[in-house]
């Protein structure tokens, strides 16, 4: 079952993503120019509790660092204020050729906190 939450966490990122303006499948077919495809380099987990069945779960995620090609993301799966698993996870993104690039300055502007600028 514990793979389960790496689906809960990638959805979670993919949701982060999208509401940021950002697509998968766009960045996968060029529509922005270069095709980007976002890759898991690592991911640290922490199972603090465990789900059930019918439970109403909820993921944040927020953006901890950007640097080169890499993303380090904290996320938290949630039972109300229960925070059930805990996930830190480090992306990147790779151009077609599998080589890592660089993330876009005004991506880091929009998915960095105020805070952390």
């Amino acid at each position: 079952y514990h793979a389960r939450y790496l689906e809960f966490f990638e959805r979670g990122r993919s949701d982060f993503l999208r509401l940021a303006g950002v697509h998968h499948t766009e960045l996968a077919d060029g529509k922005h120019g270069e095709r980007i495809i976002w890759v898991v380099r690592r991911m640290e987990i922490d199972f603090r509790g465990s789900a059930r069945m019918d439970d109403v779960l909820t993921i944040e995620t927020r953006t901890e660092d950007i640097s080169g090609a890499r993303i380090f993301m904290a996320q938290q799966l949630k039972r109300g204020g229960e925070v059930l698993v805990e996930a830190r996870v480090e992306a990147a993104i790779i151009g077609e050729n599998g080589r890592p690039r660089r993330f876009p300055k005004e991506w880091i502007a929009t998915f960095m906190p105020k805070t952390n600028r």
